[in-house]
């Protein structure tokens, strides 16, 4: 199982980086590592003090494909969740500055709580799905797929020209714009529409 996470999918978020507005899908990989399940607690890395957030709606892989045309990509995941793809933006900053790789602000272990699926039918529109992120009770981001630069279908087409794409894979589809620092003890609590996805604290 591999975990696949798309940057810069919405264009606000893009800006507010001060990072172009991508041309094609961007993508980077998690380890199985990263996997923060059943709303277990999140621990703060050491390595860190300046740890973001970003939410974002998460597809599960249910076919295996390859080279799989945009119009058929709608076949290959049948269920939809929402994770967190934790970043040390401090360490990923020092990482672009020396223009090295920044797998380790990213790919470092806990850093992709994820939670429960829903099948995809429960949506009647993919193209309009409101999710949201509650920090202690506070909505610190809100988005909708509509705003997406890149749709489900385009992602998982482009994605699978250069990975196969195999059952239980996951894939993270872009963070709407108001990522920004979380602290210990802070309550983290994701909604799909109304429903709510995931409750976990930091510690």
């Amino acid at each position: 199982m591999k975990i696949i996470c798309i940057g810069r999918n919405y264009e606000e978020h893009a800006r507010e980086l001060n990072n172009p507005v991508p041309e094609e899908p961007v993508f980077f990989m998690k380890p199985e590592t990263s996997l923060v399940l059943k709303n277990r607690p999140f621990f703060y890395p050491d390595f860190t003090t300046d740890l973001h957030h970003e939410v974002e709606i998460v597809l599960k892989v249910s076919r295996v494909g390859k080279h799989i045309e945009t119009r058929f990509a709608n076949r290959y995941y049948d269920e939809i969740g929402l994770g967190i793809d934790f970043t040390a933006r401090d360490v990923q900053a020092k990482a672009k500055a020396k223009g090295l790789p920044w797998e380790k602000a990213k790919a470092f272990d806990g850093s992709a709580p994820l939670s429960k699926f829903v099948p995809k039918n429960t949506f009647t529109e993919m193209n309009d799905i409101d999710f949201h992120l509650e920090i202690n009770g506070e909505t610190v981001q809100k988005g909708n797929t509509r705003d997406m630069i890149f749709s489900f279908d385009e992602i998982i087409a482009h994605v699978s020209r250069y990975v196969t794409l195999k059952i239980g894979d996951l894939i993270y589809t872009g963070t709407p714009s108001g990522v920004g620092p979380v602290q210990k003890a802070d309550r983290l609590t994701g909604f799909l529409g109304e429903q709510k996805m995931f409750s976990f604290l930091v510690k």
